[in-house]
């Protein structure tokens, strides 16, 4: 009898986030860049910070789409970059999706984290990517800044997007080929909003569709 290995199927890129319900679901906003922004942001975003401690963006950056073996270390100062970053970053991909003139602060806070050294791949004796010893804050941000402004310039650069549920703001880039996502993810905003408009047809007297909130 004849063996056939079978490869293990790689994870799907994205983050584990959590409801207000605590029930866990899967984000994929479709660029590393747009992955820091699922950790805060700025103004009334602010009270979503996960970024506390260098460990925090330690933490991040290993669920992130960043290959395994990073061996990042973060200082306080790098922390506090990162934070400024993403907000920056954030409030970049908003102006994106809506329409709006980016605006020149938000841009050179983004620069001047890309004109910094980038984390360094390598390649194993395997034939897959890792990544050189020396990984810093600092290299993470650069990654992430030239990350940003490939995506902004690049062919989905007219796909950056907010979820189109009334109440949420994650922020994703479609790539998919059809162009036609609206939500964070289906099973989160995009079951929300389709028993919403359930309910707004049927006067709120139908049944919620199993698995909503």
């Amino acid at each position: 009898m004849n063996a056939r290995a079978t490869e293990t199927p790689e994870p799907a890129p994205g983050l584990t986030l959590t409801r207000h319900d605590g029930r866990p679901y899967r984000f994929d906003p479709g660029a590393l860049c747009l992955e820091l922004l699922a950790t805060g942001g700025p103004g009334p975003f602010a009270r979503h910070e996960a970024l506390h401690t260098p460990a925090d963006l330690v933490d991040w950056a290993a669920r992130s789409r960043l290959a395994d073996g990073l061996g990042l270390t973060v200082t306080d100062d790098e922390l506090a970059r990162a934070r400024a970053v993403r907000d920056a970053l954030f409030l970049l991909t908003a102006d994106r999706a809506h329409g709006r003139p980016p605006r020149r602060a938000h841009l050179d806070v983004v620069d001047e984290a890309a004109a910094a050294p980038p984390l360094v791949s390598r390649l194993t004796p395997e034939g897959t990517r890792a990544r050189a010893p020396g990984a810093t804050g600092a290299r993470l941000l650069a990654t992430v800044a030239r990350d940003a402004i490939d995506l902004f310039t690049g062919p989905y650069s007219d796909r950056v997007r907010e979820c189109g549920a009334h109440d949420c703001y994650l922020l994703f880039v479609d790539t998919s080929r059809p162009g036609r996502r609206r939500w964070c993810a289906m099973e989160h905003c995009g079951n929300r909003e389709k028993v919403r408009a359930h309910r707004a047809r049927t006067g709120g007297t139908g049944r919620t569709a199993q698995g909503g909130p």
